[in-house]
């Protein structure tokens, strides 16, 4: 590639989830503590969001896509919480089931929980490494 035509990454848009019904989705990941930012149901989808960030988790309706459980070989979009453990206790008191018990990780805990389809999002603090941490 010459210099003309390289491209440099400049940060995320969004983070794209399939779903099979947007209702559902919504209120699955309202229950996981996520805020909608908007909802389009003519487009069939809905963003959800992230922090104070602009770019969030896309949902998207795909056609006949169906209930599945997670692939262990799948992607996975972890976010940034204060307090992993906390967040674990909190989903499943609302009734979303982590994966596994909250484990230790490099910079410190991460919980993962699946949606209905199968999408898998990570919950993970900084609390080995508070230094990394976001401080807003």
């Amino acid at each position: 590639m010459s210099d003309d035509e390289s491209y440099e990454l400049l940060g995320f848009d969004n983070v794209l989830l399939p779903v099979g019904d947007l209702g559902e989705a919504v209120g699955f990941y309202e229950r996981a503590g996520f805020e909608v930012a908007f909802r389009l149901d003519e487009a069939e989808i809905a963003l959800l969001k992230v922090g104070k960030e602009t770019p969030g988790v896309l949902l998207r309706v795909e056609e006949e896509l169906r209930h599945r459980p997670p692939m262990w070989a799948s992607a996975r979009v972890w976010l940034e919480v204060r307090d992993a453990r906390a967040a674990a206790r909190a989903l499943a008191a609302a009734g979303v089931q982590p994966l596994d018990p909250p484990f230790p990780v490099a910079t410190g805990w991460t919980v993962e929980f699946a949606d209905p389809w199968g999408n898998v999002i990570g919950l993970t603090d900084y609390s080995k490494r508070p230094e990394l941490a976001r401080t807003t």
